[in-house]
């Protein structure tokens, strides 16, 4: 059986196969009323709370806007922080019919007054234990704030205030609604009943209609997102439930005809109310008004980077239980993206990735690193093993595509360079004194020590390069798969490149991951093609990956993935390509990424 609720809540029935919300509870207060033909008086409620759970559906209104019957709404502020012109008002009898009912005197005895209140939770957002536990608080939260805010209303005088509610005396209940949902929900019926696409905190949506004479006091909707109230509680330093409460109250209070949107002083006037509130019943924050004075960014759900591109707004660390994740993987880069300037795993880059693991996203490296190097570096910041989101056992593409492992970590794909490329690039090598290494699966060869072959393991972790005592022995000991010349960047991009680009023509390709390293890797391969093998080996569409990276190799990845995010220190041509452009690899991109677009 569906609760009571107004006529919004109502309308949003859909069939049993739509989306469904739960109405977690309806709580019932009663109140006093001692009644004399001047005056009269509220006491507190006593309070009398059903724990039964019902169902009920709730979906975006598609018919027009006639149908709603004398309804107001309201919201803090629009998303280019300009203020909301007057409420929208809309009056349509044709799809609701009243019986006019004369209010019946009223009765020196004392009356009581019972407040019935509906708090539902939208289905799209995640089973979560604190979202239950906010709702089950708000059975007692919202008749307490309604009782204070009654008694307020019947014993003070405001300037600016719509009276329509006055005589509670001549009411037998009071009926209001509280939906939490999603950013998504909300920007709908915002959308819909407000012409305002954009998402925002709370709408309240009243149901009162004074002509009419009922002896239901139909105060109407308050729906609140839960995602905006998680980031403004998270940039206000509150917790989730102090600013779902004071996000009821503004909502509330709107109901109850104040509006701030008026004049300078009716908003004077709610901030009064909304701080009266909240300190009477001793819950923290500022109200809402306040808070949104205070906060130079509440105003702006958009701001744009250094190079132009647009970002989302970003979503706060240890939030994110609150979200669905918009992919179903994400595929990241290591050196240049997840690795910053000092070859270092940030506690920042991290904790996102363990937390976008936890609510579901599985991550998958995608790297020019071997699967050692890989799994060296992701367990100094506890992210490989069992309970990370790299092991022997787990999915990767490896060697720029050039080795693939799948479910179980089980290989379905390897590559080798040619050994007549192999054995051209050791004689030049040798010859031009050019450190050359060998990368062959799990382990690394080298013709002599150089520098720069022991910072491929000290700095980029990969395995300790063994000797070859000549290009034969380099060539004939195990399989290659590619091979990386060494010197600085101004040598690479004037002798190396060129001369490699056109001697290996047909028979292999040169792409570079950073400045001063060129790789030579089998021709047709790439880590795009390596990440588009693994997909189907998995069984998993483009459209439900992002895909993080910064250098030319992470190019085609970043084309494939249906959200492509390059990092600004990444290069022109990869940033090209790419669907955003984040922040850099030393202001914790890849978690930048995750917290603006992955949820």
């Amino acid at each position: 059986m569906l609760p009571r609720s107004s006529f919004l809540l109502r309308s949003l029935l859909l069939p049993p196969s739509s989306a469904m919300a739960f109405a977690i509870s309806r709580a019932a207060a009663t109140l006093s009323l001692e009644r004399s033909p001047a005056t009269f008086s509220i006491s507190r409620p006593s309070f009398n709370i059903s724990p039964t759970r019902c169902t009920a559906r709730f979906a975006v209104p598609s018919s027009s806007k006639s149908s709603l019957f004398g309804r107001r709404f309201h919201a803090l502020c629009r998303e280019d922080g300009r203020r909301l012109s007057k409420p929208m008002r809309i009056v349509s009898g044709s799809n609701k019919e009243y019986r006019k009912m004369r209010r019946r005197p009223g009765k020196s005895k004392e009356k009581q007054l019972e407040l019935s209140v509906s708090i539902c939770i939208e289905e799209e957002l995640p089973d979560d234990p604190e979202i239950s536990s906010i709702a089950e608080l708000l059975r007692l939260n919202v008749p307490m704030a309604m009782k204070l805010a009654f008694d307020r209303i019947t014993d003070s005088n405001y300037k600016t205030r719509d009276t329509s509610i006055r005589d509670l005396g001549g009411f037998d209940s009071v009926e209001l609604s509280v939906l939490l949902c999603n950013d998504e929900f909300i920007r709908k019926l915002n959308k819909e009943w407000r012409d305002e696409d954009h998402s925002t905190d709370v709408l309240s949506m009243s149901e009162h209609i004074p002509e009419l004479n009922l002896p239901v006091l139909m105060l109407g909707d308050i729906v609140i997102s839960i995602e905006t109230a998680a980031r403004q509680a998270e940039e206000r330093g509150h917790t989730l439930i102090d600013e779902i409460r004071i996000l009821m109250v503004h909502g509330l209070l709107h109901l109850l005809g104040f509006d701030h949107e008026i004049n300078e002083n009716a908003e004077e006037e709610m901030e009064e109310e909304e701080e009266f509130v909240l300190k009477s019943l001793g819950w923290k924050g500022k109200g809402l008004i306040r808070s949104a004075y205070d906060a130079e960014t509440n105003a702006n759900l958009h701001m744009e980077n250094s190079n132009g591109s647009l970002l989302k707004d970003k979503k706060k660390e240890g939030s994110l239980r609150f979200y669905k994740p918009k992919f179903k993987y994400i595929f990241c880069d290591i050196d240049g993206t997840l690795l910053n300037s000092k070859s270092q795993v940030s506690l920042t880059n991290a904790r996102a990735l363990k937390e976008a693991s936890s609510r579901g996203l599985k991550i998958v490296i995608a790297t020019g690193k071997a699967r050692p190097a890989a799994i060296s570096v992701l367990q100094m910041v506890d992210l490989a093993g069992k309970d990370g989101i790299i092991s022997e056992h787990s999915p990767g593409v490896f060697l720029q595509g050039l080795l693939v492992y799948g479910i179980n970590g089980r290989e379905i794909f390897k590559r080798n360079l040619d050994p007549n490329v192999c054995r051209e690039a050791g004689h030049y090598s040798l010859e031009h004194k050019v450190p050359l290494v060998a990368f062959c699966q799990d382990c690394c060869l080298t013709l002599f020590n150089h520098p720069l072959v022991d910072t491929l393991h000290t700095v980029y972790h990969e395995p300790k390069a063994e000797i070859m005592p000549s290009v034969e022995h380099l060539v004939t000991a195990a399989d290659i798969q590619k091979l990386i010349f060494f010197d600085t960047a101004e040598g690479i991009a004037t002798n190396l490149r060129p001369y490699w680009s056109e001697a290996t023509k047909d028979h292999a390709s040169v792409v570079q991951a950073v400045s001063d390293m060129l790789e030579i890797v089998p021709f047709g391969t790439s880590k795009g093609s390596g990440v588009k093998l693994l997909l189907d080996h998995l069984g998993v569409s483009s459209k439900e990956i992002m895909a993080i990276g910064d250098g030319e190799n992470d190019m085609e990845m970043l084309e494939l993935a249906s959200l492509g995010v390059a990092l600004s220190n990444g290069s022109d041509k990869t940033k090209a390509v790419a669907d955003v452009i984040g922040v850099s690899n030393d202001e914790d991109g890849v978690a930048d990424a995750i917290y603006r677009y992955a949820f």
